[in-house]
């Protein structure tokens, strides 16, 4: 087998690997109608996702009329426990995803996750999908003490995934300022939810697609 420039592949997880957007779009707006808030559209919040969920309910309130900190504190509270309890309803991985990953597994690629996400609930969804056990590593955003665009939780990915050559693959900017940080190849996803044109996001490599992605790996250099 031809060695492979990576020895590890981490990936973000909302807009990166799974559409989430419909069951994170419904746990805003369960938190909205709580205080008499319009709904928002699936489109609207996209943008909103990548930040965590308390970042997520910031950008929807300050959308439907503002907000003070106790009404944060306290929506934020009600919109973790609606999504904790319907996480899956909507959520799927993108197209192609298995098959890439199943192609990088093969090709000896150490795989893991660095999200945003409250980890017990990154946990939760992989599970539900059947994906969990693919990874070496989960880490969300209240793993360490930071998270993204901090390069700290990208560094202990690759410590946990065994140390090497690694790669990180996102949506957001978030994603792509911490890979930089923590000295990564990066590569963009064109399809995620995206807060910005992704040719700003300034990676290394976009992806219009999973089919792209080992294609993509193969021509990087550092």
């Amino acid at each position: 087998m031809t060695h492979f420039l990576f020895d590890i592949v981490g990936f973000d997880l909302d807009g990166t690997l799974l559409d989430t957007s419909g069951d994170l779009a419904a746990a805003v707006n369960h938190a909205l109608a709580s205080v008499d808030r319009p709904p928002l559209t699936v489109a609207q919040v996209k943008p909103m996702i990548g930040g965590g969920a308390r970042h997520m309910l910031k950008q929807g309130l300050t959308a439907t009329g503002g907000y003070d900190e106790p009404m944060l504190d306290a929506l934020h509270a009600a919109l973790l426990a609606y999504y904790e309890a319907n996480i899956c309803v909507l959520t799927k991985p993108y197209p192609g995803v298995i098959d890439a990953l199943d192609a990088l597994a093969a090709k000896g690629v150490t795989l893991g996750i660095v999200t945003n996400k409250i980890e017990r609930f990154a946990r939760t969804v992989l599970g539900e999908l059947g994906l969990t056990d693919r990874f070496a590593c989960i880490l969300g955003g209240d793993t360490m003490a930071e998270s993204k665009p901090s390069p700290m939780p990208i560094h202990e990915m690759v410590k946990m995934c065994g140390g090497g050559r690694a790669a990180f693959v996102g949506d957001s900017i978030f994603d792509i300022q911490a890979g930089q940080a923590a000295g990564l190849p990066t590569i963009a996803c064109s399809f995620g939810f995206l807060m910005q044109p992704v040719a700003e996001l300034g990676a290394d490599a976009v992806i219009d697609g999973f089919d792209e992605l080992v294609p993509t790996l193969e021509r990087l250099r550092a």
